[in-house]
């Protein structure tokens, strides 16, 4: 049965005006992702997940600390700064953090591959492939947020923070950027993939009845 002109342009203009948001939004959730890989570098590499609010409490010392890094304020105008992630071995007291942050990093760089996928595969089955993706990193990033403080009764921070340091007691330290930075990672993640999911279940959701009755009568055929 064949459709009315007027049903088959306004099937048309439906087409085309989902075709024009659906792109807007993907160029958004896409620019997004790719800034959320950035986000993950810079959470790994700085050393600004924790730094000392009283440099003059006893046995403490003023300067900052991250998963790989600690560095000192010296009299140098450069900080004196030991370990790095050149060396791919974190702090011993985060090495649990940094193996979830790693995790994290490696699912959302993968996402932001996938995206070449769009050329090959339906954007429904690629939106799914990197929403997946993203939830993953996201709770991977989310427990490593968890096990920071947890892991602060450590040598390293004792040394920095005091002798009053313990398990979600920073002592004469306090959360820098870099940890706060990785919290908005997780909220940024979880929001990207559920942006995904709603993507790539509105693909088939959105389009005429009409239309997917031909897209099935092609795929049959085939």
């Amino acid at each position: 049965m064949s459709m009315s002109p007027a049903l088959s342009d306004l099937s048309h203009l439906y087409q085309t005006e989902f075709v024009r948001s659906a792109r807007a939004v993907g160029v958004l959730w896409a620019v997004c992702t790719l800034c959320l890989a950035i986000i993950q570098v810079v959470v790994l590499v700085q050393p600004s997940w924790v730094g000392t609010t009283d440099p003059r409490h006893q046995g403490a010392h003023s300067g900052t600390m991250g998963l790989f890094e600690v560095c000192v304020e010296s009299d140098w105008p450069v900080p004196d700064c030991r370990g790095g992630l050149s060396s791919l071995s974190p702090l011993p007291s985060f090495q649990s953090v940094a193996v979830l942050v790693g995790v994290s990093l490696w699912t959302v760089w993968t996402s932001v591959l996938c995206l070449c996928l769009f050329r090959f595969c339906s954007a429904a089955t690629v939106y799914k492939i990197c929403g997946w993706l993203q939830l993953t990193a996201g709770f991977c990033l989310a427990l490593a947020c968890l096990l920071f403080p947890d892991s602060w009764d450590g040598p390293e921070m004792r040394s920095l923070c005091g002798d009053s340091v313990s398990s979600f007691s920073p002592g004469s330290c306090s959360v820098h950027w870099a940890f706060i930075l990785a919290i908005l990672g997780v909220l940024d993640a979880a929001i990207l993939a559920t942006l995904a999911f709603v993507l790539a279940n509105r693909q088939d959701a959105l389009l005429p009845p009409d239309t997917k009755e031909v897209t099935t009568g092609l795929l049959m055929s085939v």
